[in-house]
């Protein structure tokens, strides 16, 4: 079963998998006039990408899955 926590800090809002601050999911970056989503990948650096609405963020749903499945093969 997937779990699933957030935390808040100053510069981003932090989606967490097992609510473990060590297997980041993704970090959503909302204080300025631009939005982004902070997609980890393998070597768990950000790549962020702009978000032009709230909706945007289900395009990358299968990138998210390869980070879940990346935190569940370790």
């Amino acid at each position: 079963m997937i779990q699933i926590a957030h935390r808040d800090t100053q510069s981003y809002f932090g989606i967490l998998l097992d609510d473990n601050n060590r297997k980041p999911l993704c970090r959503l970056h909302f204080n300025g006039t631009t939005k982004y989503l902070g997609l980890i990948n393998e070597d768990k650096s950000e790549t962020r990408q702009a978000l032009g609405a709230l909706e945007d963020l289900y395009q990358f749903e299968e990138a998210l899955w390869q980070t879940v499945d990346f935190y569940e093969n370790e």
